[in-house]
C-alpha cells in the first residue's frame, strides 16, 4: 500500500495546529515544513472538506482544527486526503481463463480477497486508534517538552526568515 505524500503533510499540519493559539496561514505552515505552498494548500482544502480544519478569512486568517485533537484520528486525515477506498479491490480473476470458476460457484470472496480485506480492516483500526493528540504527545516525547511550545512561538512570531531548532532536549 502506498499513501500519497499529502497524507504526511496533512498529519504534520494537524499536529502543529494542536499548539496554535490563533489561525495559522497555509503559507506559514508550508514555510515551517519547507514544502510547496500550492501542494500543501490542496491538502488543507481536503482537510477542510472533511470538516477536520476550518479556514478563517481575513488579515489574521488561517487554519484551525475544528475539534479537539483527541477527537481527530489518523484515519480521519488519511481518508480526507487519500479517500476511503480499500487498498485492494478484487477483480474476480478466478472467474477468468480456461479453468474459470463459474460466477454461481463464487458465493464468497476467495482466500486472497478475505486476507486482504482483513489486513485493510486491521490497518484502518490501527489508524483509528491513534489521535492527533497522541501524535502531538509523541513530538514532545521525541524532542523534549518544549518542542510544541517552540513551534507555537515560531508560528506566532514575525516572518523574518529565521528558524528555531527543536533539537533534543
Amino acid at each position: 500500500m502506498k499513501l500519497s505524500g499529502g497524507v504526511e503533510w496533512a498529519l504534520h499540519c494537524c499536529v502543529v495546529l494542536t499548539t496554535a493559539t490563533e489561525p495559522v496561514p497555509a503559507a506559514r505552515l508550508a514555510e515551517l515544513h519547507d514544502v510547496s505552498g500550492s501542494y500543501l494548500a490542496k491538502q488543507l482544502q481536503a482537510l477542510s472538506r472533511a470538516g477536520l480544519v476550518t479556514s478563517v478569512q481575513g488579515k489574521a486568517g488561517g487554519y484551525v482544527l475544528t475539534r479537539s485533537p483527541e477527537l481527530i484520528t489518523m484515519l480521519d486525515v488519511v481518508t480526507a486526503v487519500d479517500g476511503a477506498q480499500p487498498a485492494f479491490v478484487c477483480t474476480e480473476i478466478r472467474q477468468r481463463g480456461p479453468l474459470a470458476t463459474p460466477p454461481e460457484a463464487c458465493t464468497r470472496p476467495c482466500p486472497i480477497a478475505r486476507a486482504m480485506a482483513g489486513a485493510d480492516a486491521a490497518w484502518r483500526a490501527a489508524l483509528q486508534a491513534i489521535s492527533i493528540a497522541d501524535l502531538a504527545s509523541g513530538v514532545d516525547d521525541d524532542y523534549g517538552p518544549a518542542a510544541l511550545v517552540t513551534i507555537r512561538t515560531w508560528l506566532n512570531g514575525p516572518n523574518d526568515g529565521h528558524t528555531a531548532s527543536l533539537g533534543q532536549g
